[in-house]
């Protein structure tokens, strides 16, 4: 029988393939394989969201910094949008994909997944007094979470394995994807391409937070102005762009200070043949494979060093680890049992 899901998206960025967060990017997988197989999706989103089911949007803020106000606001906006979507047709499952699940009513009458996408630090304690099934999303992870929390399912992320071409030739740049704010650092990577004598290209996004805006003019924009090496800020990128970097770049550089609790954008470079350079934070030594994959370091001076000895790493071997541990296909499955598991016992109670 088909699922019907609805997933709903954390309020302050759009859910898309080309999304910059990877709560973003996981949901919109999920959407468009569901709507594939002939199951029912149902997506609460902010305006401007690409999804294949259908879109229950609201209006997100447009000032260039979120106040509290605009907060308060934005909530009651997916409030509002969630009431009218679970009023509109019958629902199998209610999927949270945000950090402030904890902030809105939830339906008692239909089962609630809550993926925990970000540092379990970062949610509020009232977060685990929610009646759901909360969902891992590596082990690493889970080994943070508190006492009650420590049996709960696991689904580690994954990518779409995109076609590969090992003769593409490497350029001499170094990438680096994601959100710019300070806890993700990549000034440290722009610094560290300085001293390895490689630009880097920034892509991602800077979100209306002042103090995300603050880093990116005081930490970020300096280093840009910079004549050498060249580095530059792309901004966000489609996927089609974000792959062809990907393809070409000669490594990811990724000097988070955030305990990551999973990386999309390293899996997607060892997708691409692309040796990733780390900081060893959160899950990050799931991912990178010290000396065959990449490198983990713990210095602006170590990741330049990883720079100069690159060619120890095979683009091949980046591949073949990707293949084997990160595939899209593979979280899907994940997710899909535990739908299937969250709402079979009420299918046998309602249908019996």
């Amino acid at each position: 029988m088909p699922f019907r899901i609805l997933s709903v998206a954390f309020p302050f960025a759009a859910a898309s393939p080309d999304a910059v967060g990877g709560a973003e990017q996981v949901l919109a997988a999920l959407d468009r394989v569901l709507v594939a197989e002939g199951h029912r999706s149902l997506v609460v989103a902010a305006e401007g969201s690409d999804v294949a089911g259908q879109l229950w949007s609201f209006p997100a803020p447009h000032g260039s910094v979120l106040s509290e106000d605009d907060q308060r606001f934005t909530r009651a906006q997916l409030q509002g949008t969630l009431d009218r979507a679970l009023a509109s047709e019958p629902v199998d499952l209610l999927h949270m994909h945000g950090l402030d699940f904890a902030e809105y009513r939830l339906p008692r009458n239909i089962p609630v997944l809550i993926t925990l996408h970000l540092p379990i630090a970062w949610y509020p304690q009232k977060a685990w007094s929610v009646n759901a099934q909360f969902c891992c999303v590596s082990q690493a992870q889970l080994a943070t979470a508190p006492e009650p929390l420590r049996n709960v399912a696991v689904v580690e992320n994954g990518v779409a394995l995109l076609p590969f071409d090992l003769s593409i030739p490497r350029e001499q740049f170094a990438i680096v994807l994601g959100r710019i704010c300070p806890e993700k650092n990549q000034h440290e990577a722009l610094e560290a391409g300085t001293r390895a004598g490689i630009p880097v290209y920034l892509a991602g996004k800077v979100f209306p937070y002042r103090e995300h805006r603050a880093y990116f003019e005081q930490r970020i924009r300096p280093l840009l102005d910079e004549p050498n090496p060249g580095h530059r800020f792309l901004g966000p990128l489609s996927l089609e762009r974000k792959q062809d970097l990907l393809t070409r770049a000669r490594c990811l550089l990724h000097p988070t200070l955030a305990r990551e609790t999973s990386s999309l954008v390293a899996m997607e470079a060892l997708a691409a043949g692309t040796p990733v350079i780390a900081y060893a934070s959160g899950a990050l030594p799931e991912i990178v494979e010290h000396g065959r994959t990449g490198f983990l370091v713990s210095s602006v001076a170590e990741m330049a060093e990883g720079v100069g000895i690159l060619d120890r790493i095979s683009p091949g071997e980046c591949r073949a680890a990707a293949e084997q541990r990160f595939s899209q296909r593979r979280m899907i499955r994940g997710y899909f049992e535990l739908y299937q598991q969250l709402i079979h016992p009420l299918r046998e109670r309602t249908y019996a």
